[in-house]
């Protein structure tokens, strides 16, 4: 579509404005009101204009005040420009050369703390929906010229801005190379969200398990970059994506490093524990009160028999009840205003709770294993593992009532088949696990101190593998001890 073409499909619309009374005779102004930044800039510009007549448009470019003017000549950069908020001028019997000036609105929210990465100690500002800002976050992090924003634009219709940000000198080229290539390789119409990216450049789109990293905090995505990783960020979106992960990165939270090793260590392992617990305590429950009897000490035995002795259908049908009951306490919680979400989820759930046990329809011993899996749950920092966990405990249920322990163990094998075949931008997502890496368990189910994590993990196949000299680290360690 040529350029005359593209204005007179804009004309239809309310808010494309041909301005001319502000000009002089040879010079239009081509914008979109809904986008244009405040009037007063604008005007700023027309009076530039108006005193420098003599200037002609092709040279107005480099007199203007204002910074990234660019020249238009077909009309896909006419469109693109446009809908960027842009002012275009052109002249006014010509349609084959325009300026673009970036007067776009920046109307959004603040940079505020993080909402669902939220931690005790660090950093607490989180990106927001605007790519430009995002990027002064993680820039200021990495002040060095080696960090590369790779720009394009995604989407036929929405026409997004994606920033692809990685460090020269340190990502492998493969990598990047896999990166570009899926990225160009996308075709949807629209892009509102960066987890819309994520489902399309996923090495398996249709397993449960995230295979690339969404956060909301420009410290983890600075961190990432300098380990060598890629990270996309998307105009509009409150996220940004990280890969390659693996596995062990879900459960790690910046403040595992904020604190002191040995805490860290403990926190991240508790919190491994509590996953784990989290997936097979009910399924457990059910293949002992059904086929193991055995396995329960007679006093113990005694009390869940007490307890259930009036319930009147097998522990499956009770574990469901519970579980399903959690599971929409949880989400009308998530769905309602913050105030009343809260009120849900706690009252909802000590009245519902005891109703049930009252009512005969669970007993209690069961909803306290519920209700500590729940808890357990919550204690994953990202919340895309967090949904991954609430689904894997469905299958677990299943099989134990079906096969006991068995049923169990069949689950989990089928389970660990799957995470060995996974990959994130082609790394194994069991790493440093499988393959086998052992410098690379410095940083995995432990968090050993920052000293002796001096080289960056070698799955990544990174071009500088020290992070720091070895010579300046033993200096600064005999500095400390005298």
């Amino acid at each position: 579509m040529d350029i005359q073409s593209t204005i007179a499909t804009l004309s239809k619309s309310a808010d494309f404005v041909v301005d001319e009374t502000h000009a002089h005779q040879s010079l239009r102004y081509y914008y979109l009101s809904s986008l244009m930044r405040d009037k007063h800039s604008f005007h700023k510009v027309i009076e530039y204009i108006k005193t420098n007549k003599h200037i002609p448009i092709k040279e107005l470019s480099g007199h203007l005040p204002i910074e990234r003017v660019e020249s238009v000549h077909t009309g896909e950069e006419f469109i693109t420009q446009i809908m960027r908020g842009a002012l275009l001028i052109g002249e006014r019997d010509k349609h084959d050369s325009f300026l673009a000036l970036p007067l776009k609105k920046h109307d959004g929210r603040e940079v505020t703390i993080t909402e669902n990465e939220y931690t005790v100690a660090g950093p607490k500002e989180g990106f927001i929906e605007d790519l430009d800002v995002n990027l002064n976050l993680i820039r200021k992090r990495i002040a060095v010229p080696e960090l590369i924003v790779d720009e394009m634009t995604v989407g036929r219709l929405s026409k997004s801005r994606l920033a692809m940000i990685y460090l020269e000198g340190i990502v492998d080229d493969q990598l990047l190379q896999t990166v570009k290539q899926r990225l160009a390789d996308m075709d949807y119409d629209e892009f509102v969200d960066i987890t819309q990216v994520s489902q399309f450049i996923t090495d398996n789109p249709n397993s449960p398990f995230a295979q690339l990293l969404e956060t909301e905090r420009p410290d983890r995505v600075a961190s990432s970059v300098t380990e060598g990783k890629v990270v996309l960020v998307l105009d509009g979106s409150p996220l940004a994506l990280i890969g390659p992960t693996n596995l062990i990165e879900f459960f790690s939270s910046p403040d595992d490093y904020y604190d002191q090793w040995p805490v860290g260590m403990f926190i991240r392992l508790l919190r491994i524990c509590a996953v784990i617990f989290s997936v097979i305590a009910t399924s457990f429950y059910i293949a002992i009160t059904t086929f193991h009897h055995e396995l329960i000490p007679d006093d113990l035995l005694i009390t869940m028999v007490a307890t259930r002795i009036e319930v009147p259908y097998p522990p499956i049908v009770e574990v469901l009840i519970l579980e399903l009951t959690i599971e929409l306490l949880r989400e009308a919680g998530a769905r309602l205003p913050e105030r009343i979400g809260q009120t849900i989820g706690i009252v909802g759930g000590i009245v519902i709770g005891t109703a049930i046990v009252e009512a005969s329809l669970a007993s209690s011993v069961l909803l306290i294993i519920v209700a500590l899996t729940a808890l357990a749950s919550f204690t994953t920092p990202i919340y895309q593992m967090g949904n991954t966990i609430r689904l894997l405990r469905f299958p677990f249920i299943l099989l134990a009532q079906i096969y006991g322990f068995i049923g169990i163990a069949i689950c989990l094998l089928l389970c660990i088949h799957h995470l060995l075949t996974l990959k994130s931008f082609g790394h194994p997502y069991l790493t440093p696990v499988y393959p086998l890496r052992i410098k690379d368990f410095k940083d995995s189910f432990f968090r050993l101190p920052i000293w002796v994590q001096g080289k960056r993990p070698e799955t990544l196949r990174t071009k500088k593998q020290d992070r720091f000299t070895r010579h300046k680290k033993v200096k600064a360690k005999q500095d400390i001890e005298e």
